[in-house]
């Protein structure tokens, strides 16, 4: 009953039961996501949600003097656009295609209608939102309390959990951008990564060699994120069959 074409799932989506599916399969439409594709900017009025299949969404914060810092990404995991059914339907950040893919897009209002006539739809929502609090907190901390060889093990780690390859295509430059640190700091933990034999990077793809080994460079902040979303794809929720 789900909506699974080839690499074209949302987990969320594939979670609901059938009643809920079959009001849902007319409003969704497979959208392909550009790379750098700005899906919203900070205080806009949301028109339309996105839920990724193998498209990654960074979130990010603007600041004053234009400098940016993720504060969270989503994939196949979630949803983008969770202002539309929490009190206001105006988005504090930016949200901007990290990895280019696809994803699923439906109105606001629609799916603002379906969190609120659907306890299994609100609920799965409201779970989702709790794990993307759990990984904006933990990225607050980790931003300020570890090297940045452990936040970019941490962040690669993230990344690479949200598509099907073992190759990110991702500038050094971009990468700075997304941490909030300076490129410099970036390319001297990407080499020491690299001496280690844990990634290989080159001509801005990353390629993970080591993924155990790259766990062990990161803090304890991967852990703490993966725990909650795995909570989040075990609940009885998510339990049940597409």
């Amino acid at each position: 009953m789900a909506l699974h074409i080839g690499n074209f799932h949302n987990q969320l989506l594939i979670s609901f039961s059938e009643t809920d599916f079959q009001r849902w399969r007319p409003h969704l439409k497979l959208v392909e996501l550009q790379a750098d594709q700005v899906l919203y900017e900070s205080g806009d009025q949301l028109q339309h949600i996105y839920f990724p299949t193998t498209a990654i969404v960074s979130l990010l914060h603007i600041m004053e003097t234009g400098a940016s810092t993720e504060i969270a990404m989503t994939g196949r995991e979630g949803m983008v656009g969770i202002s539309a059914f929490m009190g206001s339907n105006n988005t504090p950040c930016q949200g901007v295609t990290q990895q280019p893919g696809w994803a699923y897009r439906a109105s606001a209002d629609f799916v603002l209608h379906e969190f609120e006539i659907s306890h299994h739809v609100m609920h799965t929502m409201l779970r989702f939102t709790q794990a993307l609090i759990t990984q904006m907190s933990q990225v607050a901390v980790c931003n300020r309390h570890h090297a940045i060889e452990q936040q970019l093990s941490r962040w690669l780690l993230l990344n690479f959990d949200r598509i099907d390859t073992d190759i990110l295509s991702i500038t050094q430059e971009k990468m700075a951008t997304l941490l909030g640190v300076r490129r410099e700091g970036i390319t001297r933990a990407a080499g020491l990564l690299q001496e280690n034999g844990l990634i290989e990077y080159n001509r801005g793809h990353m390629h993970l060699l080591n993924r155990e080994g790259l766990h062990t460079k990161a803090c304890e902040c991967y852990d703490v994120v993966k725990r909650e979303y795995d909570r989040l794809n075990t609940d009885s929720a998510f339990n049940r069959s597409p």
